[in-house]
């Protein structure tokens, strides 16, 4: 089952199905749309920037446009997949606040669990969705985008408690976090230095670190962690040197970069790659 929703004055795209939209991805790629999995009575099966997870059964999981994604098995599967015309994570973001969080939030891959409560809610959000999509009319596309509002704004709330953020007004130490993750995600490839992210937040080097301990992390292995996916996902999924790797990300001096994987890793790059071709 699949239906889509096309805008064609901004080219937004809006698609809602089942385990048959993600048959696309059976070998791995970049989807270009964000991407939302939920399972209902069983799990689902995925691989992410070659990691594989699994979904448990009445969870949520969500995706980037940047993220290499593998399908490998699920059923009943309620999938949302939508381009940034349609509705753009960013620009929305004081409306949700999901940047830095569920999408660009660091390197991890939220999985969200749901309880039988918000699955109800959920499950009448879903018949609202399929409702609307066969409501063809002048407000048609301003209303999907308000129900993916809502879905987002419900994924988001439950990833926080699950997090153990304690939502409150102004929850600060979150809200710098979030817009950390979303300015490293911008300038990795070019800037390395906690000092260029805290002048960006008109904080201090010191100011950030101490409020991340608080969140069990800090600031420079938030900028290592992200470099370190992204060298992978280049390893993995291009025929780049490590060289090429290594200036694309902002080093002069590929040894650094080298370093840095090597330290993370217990590999160098090269090293890393060469294990990729060995049989499995």
């Amino acid at each position: 089952m699949q239906k889509t929703f096309k805008e064609f004055s901004t080219n937004a795209i809006l698609k809602i199905g089942d385990e048959e939209l993600l048959e696309l991805y059976k070998t791995s790629k970049q989807p270009d749309l964000y991407t939302f999995i939920r399972t209902a009575n069983s799990k689902a099966e995925i691989i992410v920037d070659s990691i594989p997870y699994i979904i448990e059964p009445n969870s949520i999981l969500a995706l980037t446009t940047v993220q290499y994604f593998q399908f490998i098995s699920g059923k009943d599967l309620v999938v949302y997949q939508f381009n940034r015309e349609f509705y753009c994570i960013k620009d929305h973001d004081q409306e949700v606040s999901c940047a830095g969080l569920l999408f660009f939030g660091n390197v991890h891959i939220p999985i969200i669990e749901l309880d039988s409560k918000e699955n109800r809610k959920l499950n009448i959000l879903h018949e609202v969705f399929l409702d609307e999509l066969e409501t063809e009319d002048t407000i048609q596309a301003e209303m999907l985008r308000m129900l993916m509002a809502r879905f987002i704004i419900i994924s988001t709330r439950l990833l926080k408690a699950k997090e153990g953020f304690v939502e409150t007004a102004k929850n600060t130490k979150i809200d710098l976090l979030r817009e950390f993750n979303m300015l490293v995600e911008s300038f990795f490839k070019e800037e390395h230095s906690v000092s260029f992210y805290a002048d960006k937040l008109f904080k201090s080097p010191k100011t950030l670190s101490n409020t991340f301990a608080k969140l069990n992390t800090s600031p420079l292995q938030i900028i290592h962690e992200r470099i370190i996916l992204e060298t992978k996902r280049l390893l993995i999924y291009t025929d780049k040197t490590a060289k090429e790797i290594a200036y694309e990300i902002g080093f002069e001096d590929a040894s650094h970069l080298s370093r840095l994987f090597k330290k993370q890793t217990t590999l160098s790059p090269s090293d890393f790659k060469k294990q990729l071709k060995k049989p499995i």
